[in-house]
């Protein structure tokens, strides 16, 4: 029993660290982006502050500074191991491939039920260098803290108690009240980040590090920053207008890249499972010693 009540005890304090950590990500961002654009647009200082608070705060998590006795447990549960150059070309590749399956479904979704959308600011008055910098910034800061807090500390000790699959599907569904949050609860954009956090969560769960999803999850997040969601109120309802050949295109996008994405993360799945059976037969320093 005590043994359940501490299993318990881990799982909501990491859920709640990841929630917390993710909300004072984006509130702090948010406060210092308003002020740069308010008081002097010209130069994207904002950025290079909120870049030294991203690193540090990762790096506290990751076990740097703090008390010594917590250095290790943290390290651990961030899980920002180091992994081999052929399983991170090949995670990255498949999630990036699922990226772009994503980038359809969401288009394809938003023509077929009507919902609030992520609503883009507008940066048209802004100098160019400013606005690059900026949703740069936005995409690597949410990627770092999402999948710090939510892949590494929750994902991470969900991975102790439940299989991979149910692992990934309970803390998408811890993350979804966050999303809903600023989009509303619309069954589409629910299934569509429900989407979009089983992909990452898997990035995390076979290569049992975050280091390949913050990558994946900052690209995610900046070409929809800058290319999906500022034309969210151009899209037309199918039932009101009628669907067009974009709308085709997009759904024949979703399907292939989709596929091609899931054929790559088992592809990964197998280096993985190749490079973890080489480390359990590989022979100890000890053994070579003796």
């Amino acid at each position: 029993m005590a043994k359940v009540i501490r299993a318990v005890g881990t799982l909501l304090w990491t859920a709640g660290f990841a929630v917390v950590l993710t909300a004072l990500s984006s509130v702090v961002w948010g406060g210092l982006l308003l002020a740069n654009l308010k008081f002097s647009a010209a130069i994207p200082w904002a950025a290079g502050v909120m870049a030294v608070i991203s690193w540090a705060s990762f790096a506290y998590c990751g076990g740097k500074w703090g008390p010594a006795r917590t250095q290790a447990a943290r390290r651990d549960y961030l899980r920002a191991r180091p992994v081999s150059g052929a399983l991170f070309a090949t995670i990255v590749t498949a999630g990036v491939l699922c990226l772009v399956a994503l980038s359809g479904l969401w288009i394809v979704l938003f023509q077929l039920v009507k919902a609030p959308g992520n609503s883009a600011a507008d940066f048209s008055h802004y100098p160019l260098a400013t606005v690059i910098v900026s949703l740069a910034m936005a995409a690597i800061s949410g990627a770092v803290s999402e999948e710090a807090g939510f892949r590494g500390y929750f994902q991470g000790t969900l991975e102790k108690y439940l299989p991979g699959p149910f692992a990934i599907l309970a803390c998408a569904l811890v993350m979804a009240p966050e999303h809903a949050a600023t989009q509303g609860f619309v069954w589409t954009t629910m299934l569509f980040y429900l989407l979009s956090d089983a992909i990452l969560g898997t990035c995390a769960y076979i290569t049992r590090s975050i280091v390949p999803g913050i990558v994946v999850h900052a690209i995610g997040l900046f070409a929809f920053f800058a290319l999906v969601w500022p034309h969210d109120a151009e899209r037309a309802l199918v039932w009101q207008h009628g669907a067009d050949q974009w709308l085709w295109i997009h759904a024949a996008q979703t399907l292939v890249f989709g596929g091609l994405g899931i054929l790559t993360f088992v592809r990964a799945a197998r280096l993985a499972q190749r490079s973890n059976a080489r480390s359990l037969h590989a022979p100890s320093s000890l053994a070579l010693s003796a």
